[in-house]
């Protein structure tokens, strides 16, 4: 086929750039320039496909624009109703009309990419027909590959001992990111120290999370936003990553413990269903209690590590299989044909 340019288009960048999400754009930046796709992000470039990302008025007329000159559109699902729960304050209130305005506007594009086969099935559930196709969000191995500078960046930067145990969360400070269980199990386990990176407004988070974000117990860090070195040093050097979380379309943190070959914790949600294996690349948990005796039996070797089992998972969901499977997916919808799973699937598997 040939040449095409594509306009990645975000909307409110400055915004989201903490969050997912905004990750998942620099992803996608350096998923196209591994297959020598041309793109842009300035809306006045000329292309061929706009490649959405963001809900939102502007995000609307990006469509409106883009149909006008012919131009075909994908649409990038990263939230769904279900995601929007339990995060903001009044988001459980508002989640009607926010779904609304996802079908309304997911419905408006000529396919639709979602990180996961999870998060395709729920798109489908709120009836929308389009072409829907499961791509990762994506991870650059090369940032997590273990790094004795970095390590010892992390350990000054909290003032912690070699030989002191830690467990690390990543993700804003929502309730359904699972904080107050992260911290409700940290208290259980007084002995170990506890870091949730991630920070948002405290006037967009709940009186509850705040209260508990301000009132933590003293094994408890709170650093807010860290990116860099630190973070990523923080992946290779603690002891365990744990991430209660209720809901996720896909989980970027997840995929970066994988690739720093962490001890991965997690909830016993759908979403991680096709892709992880408990007891083999992570260990799953339903309740406090389970995450609790999971965190313990990692912590003393008394249960076996995952790490390696969880990189190879990790290989899977690279920078450049998410780019072949972008260029597949937009080469489809450049020649309005349908894409088979088993194609997308091919690209995985060839890393295996």
């Amino acid at each position: 086929m040939a040449d095409m340019k594509v306009l990645l288009y975000y909307e409110n960048e400055s915004l989201i750039q903490m969050s997912g999400i905004g990750r998942a754009l620099e992803h996608q930046k350096a998923a196209l320039a591994s297959q020598s796709i041309e793109y842009t992000v300035h809306p006045t470039d000329d292309y061929d496909i706009l490649h959405i990302n963001t809900v939102g008025l502007n995000s609307e007329l990006m469509i409106h624009h883009a149909r006008k000159h012919g131009k075909k559109v994908i649409y990038h699902a990263h939230s769904t109703e279900e995601d929007f729960r339990n995060s903001f304050k009044l988001s459980n209130l508002v989640s009607p009309l926010w779904k609304k305005s996802l079908v309304s506007l997911y419905s408006k594009a000529d396919a639709i990419i979602t990180p996961t086969p999870y998060s395709r099935s729920l798109i489908q559930n709120y009836g929308i027909e389009l072409p829907i196709y499961p791509i990762s969000n994506g991870i650059d191995l090369s940032q997590y590959v273990y790094d004795e500078e970095k390590v010892l960046a992390f350990h000054r930067y909290f003032h912690l001992s070699e030989n002191q145990n830690v467990v690390i969360g990543v993700g804003l400070p929502f309730e359904r990111k699972g904080i107050l269980d992260f911290v409700e199990v940290a208290k259980r386990m007084p002995e170990v120290t506890f870091i949730w990176f991630g920070e948002l407004n405290p006037i967009a988070v709940p009186a509850k999370v705040n209260e508990v974000v301000e009132n933590y117990p003293s094994n408890c860090i709170f650093p807010g936003y860290v990116k860099g070195p630190i973070i990523q040093g923080a992946y290779c050097a603690a002891n365990a990553f744990f991430f209660p979380s209720y809901e996720e379309t896909e989980g970027i943190v997840v995929l970066e413990a994988l690739a720093a070959k962490q001890q991965v914790i997690v909830r016993d949600i759908g979403v991680f269903e096709s892709w992880l294996k408990n007891g083999v690349s992570c260990y799953k948990g339903c309740s406090n209690g389970e995450f609790r005796n999971l965190l313990e039996g990692c912590l003393k070797g008394n249960l076996p590590h995952t790490g390696k089992q969880g990189y190879e998972v990790a290989k899977t969901r690279t920078i450049e299989v998410v780019g072949q499977q972008l260029r597949m997916v937009y080469e489809a919808v450049l020649r309005e044909e349908l894409l088979d799973d088993m194609a997308l699937g091919k690209v995985e598997q060839s890393v295996k």
